[in-house]
């Protein structure tokens, strides 16, 4: 996983990492109990106390091989996100089966706030980075002009002062969705026509989901590894080889 860069007067540029912090216990049992209670005659406290649903993994794969997904709904999975531009909470919160918690710009003073520089900036050199920098921190300035002629650091001066900021300004978040939104959310944004950024999230993601519930995330991602077919049509990256490779590097 990337990791943040230090923040410091001379290197305030970040990059993002997602975190999985917590996760609905044994949340593989818990959904082969959710199906398992669907066609069972014993009521759902036998079910619960008894030794536990027999192979969950078999019928996990099972559920999903059948497209019967509704079960999937009961495990929830939450993860720190930090180290994100803006840009990227405007296509997270796309996603409405989820629950975000974002560090607000009216309560936070940005008067030094981390940035994220795309990698096309990057890859022009040093020249192009040092100047994207410079731009940043004359947002940083006028946001801090605003601020002082709006009052102060407060919470009346930041809510204006931060129309300022741009979408390169650095946001964290807690973002929870269950095992079900999960796998709509990595077909989309594993994909390699997503953008750059959430790509790289959403590949971290699933790396820390798959490692606690490999039965529920097994062959999850973007629909050329998840249905052996690009369903991008015209609009095919056609790097479905390296998408799979990256993804067996990553995963395995």
């Amino acid at each position: 996983m990337m990791s943040n860069s230090k923040n410091n007067n001379t290197n305030k540029a970040v990059t993002g990492r997602a975190e999985l912090l917590r996760y609905t216990q044994n949340p593989e049992e818990t959904v082969a109990l959710a199906a398992k209670m669907c066609y069972s005659d014993d009521s759902l406290q036998d079910l619960v106390h008894s030794a536990g649903v027999q192979e969950p993994a078999k019928l996990v794969r099972m559920l999903k091989k059948m497209g019967h997904l509704s079960t999937f709904e009961h495990a929830s999975f939450t993860f720190s996100i930090t180290g994100v531009s803006r840009a990227l909470l405007a296509q997270i919160t796309r996603h409405r089966v989820a629950s975000f918690s974002v560090r607000s710009q009216r309560y936070v003073s940005e008067t030094q706030f981390r940035y994220i520089v795309p990698p096309s900036i990057a890859a022009l050199g040093s020249a192009a980075v040092d100047k994207f920098k410079a731009q940043m921190d004359t947002m940083a300035s006028w946001y801090a002009q605003w601020q002082e002629l709006l009052g102060g650091k407060s919470e009346s001066a930041n809510e204006d002062a931060r129309f300022v900021l741009p979408n390169a300004c650095e946001t964290n978040m807690l973002v929870t969705m269950n095992a079900r939104e999960l796998i709509h959310f990595f077909g989309l944004r594993c994909c390699y026509r997503a953008q750059w950024e959430i790509r790289e999230i959403a590949w971290q993601m699933l790396k820390a989901v798959s490692s606690v519930a490999p039965s529920l995330f097994n062959g999850a991602g973007p629909s050329c590894l998840a249905k052996g077919a690009c369903a991008e049509g015209p609009k095919c990256c056609g790097k479905q080889k390296e998408v799979k490779d990256y993804a067996k590097a990553l995963l395995h």
